[in-house]
């Protein structure tokens, strides 16, 4: 009885074990002896995008088999082959010949016996080209304050704070030889200085992008901008640095109200001794002198301010001249001749000022139109309003710069 329940039960263990056995290794009948081998897949896609074209970078597969690898686009109609390098980390392929287009690339690795990876999708690769372009606008300007400084010696453009894609602008202009020339503004300065720049002429500006910081291509607006032509102001010279300076044949002043007083800041006709008073020890036509302090290369215009009674100047020439060594006159102001003798030496006819009353109120000049440098000046007066022979009075003077 025993042993008739114990034989089926052995026999049963038996065949079990055998059809496990089996069944480890009968797949391969079905595949015939051809099973799937998969190469390692690609890693840690990204891109980088450019004009009409992109660049994939990914990380290569540990997998030593893998002889290349296949970006596929377009339906797999498109495609590029990049060949696995020994001990390289990183793979690129770049492609050219795109579309403006966002794009879906498939990327597989192979050996060399055909097998491939699992295919890694990367999607919306944005690619730029025109449209991209278009939609590109140059810098801003700073419209209330264009321009720091505005001189012959110093012109400083000033822009706004640019979008976080900006690259840089390229700005055009012509050198005071008449050359044309180009300099660049970073996107993280406001500021820029124009050397050698010729006063009045164009400057035009053009900026470029990146629509990623690791774009493979910058991509530029498609005109330039005019730079918003300079509104040049009246600026009252500093007469804080004005000094009094005597050429020879100059009037001595008196000691009470000496030339200084020009330049006190008086805005009303004052009485002695509060102004200017010349000695009478040269008769007129007679000259003064003084130094500004400083170059100015657009003097526009000046205000002469007369004595409160008499002795004021109704007709005289203002001169100036950016250095005086060697520019003193040998003939005397009231002299024939000296005049040409003046621009001989250098001197420009400013203004040849004539009044019509009687001197004393104050009364604005203009200067010729586009002056040289000037520094220093020289006042000869050549006839009062009481028509005195020695003595010229005055309160005040005031000059101008256009900047």
């Amino acid at each position: 009885m025993k042993n008739s329940v114990f034989r089926p039960f052995v026999l049963a263990i038996l065949l079990l074990l055998v059809g496990c056995a089996k069944l480890d290794t009968d797949f391969r009948e079905f595949l015939a002896q051809n099973e799937i081998i998969y190469t390692g897949s690609v890693e840690n896609v990204s891109y980088r995008p450019g004009n009409l074209r992109t660049e994939l970078v990914w990380k290569a597969s540990t997998d030593a088999t893998i002889d290349r690898y296949v970006v596929y686009w377009n339906d797999k109609k498109d495609s590029v082959v990049v060949k696995a390098q020994p001990n390289q980390d990183t793979l690129r392929a770049l492609i050219n010949g795109l579309n403006e287009y966002s794009y879906s690339f498939t990327i597989q690795s192979f050996d060399n016996k055909g097998n491939k990876s699992i295919p890694f999708n990367a999607n919306n690769v944005k690619v730029y080209g025109t449209v991209y372009t278009r939609s590109l606008l140059n810098r801003q300007v700073n419209i209330e304050r264009p321009f720091v400084s505005y001189s012959e010696e110093s012109t400083i453009l000033n822009f706004l704070a640019p979008d976080t894609i900006n690259v840089y602008t390229l700005i055009s202009y012509q050198k005071k030889s008449g050359d044309n020339a180009t300099i660049k503004i970073g996107a993280d300065q406001r500021t820029v200085a124009v050397p050698d720049y010729k006063l009045g002429t164009e400057i035009s500006y053009k900026s470029f992008y990146m629509p990623q910081r690791n774009s493979l291509d910058t991509f530029a607006v498609l005109n330039f901008s005019t730079f918003p032509s300079h509104v040049y102001q009246d600026i009252e010279c500093d007469k804080s640095l004005f000094r009094e300076v005597r050429l020879e044949h100059d009037v001595y002043t008196l000691g009470e109200s000496p030339l200084r007083n020009l330049w006190s800041g008086k805005r009303e006709p004052e009485g002695y001794p509060d102004i200017y008073h010349s000695q009478d020890n040269v008769p007129i036509p007679h000259t003064i002198t003084f130094d500004m302090g400083k170059v100015y290369t657009n003097l526009s215009k000046f205000e002469e301010i007369g004595r409160n009674c008499c002795h004021n100047p109704v007709e005289f020439e203002v001169w100036g001249i950016d250095n005086i060594d060697n520019a003193e006159t040998q003939l005397r102001p009231n002299e024939s001749g000296w005049k040409a003798e003046a621009e001989q030496k250098g001197w420009t006819l400013l203004c040849d000022a004539v009044r019509t009353d009687d001197g004393v109120s104050p009364m604005m000049f203009n200067i010729i139109e586009n002056p040289p440098a000037v520094r220093y000046i020289r006042i000869r007066i050549k006839r009062t309003s009481n028509n005195e022979s020695r003595n010229s009075n005055m309160s005040e003077i005031t000059f101008w710069n256009k900047e």
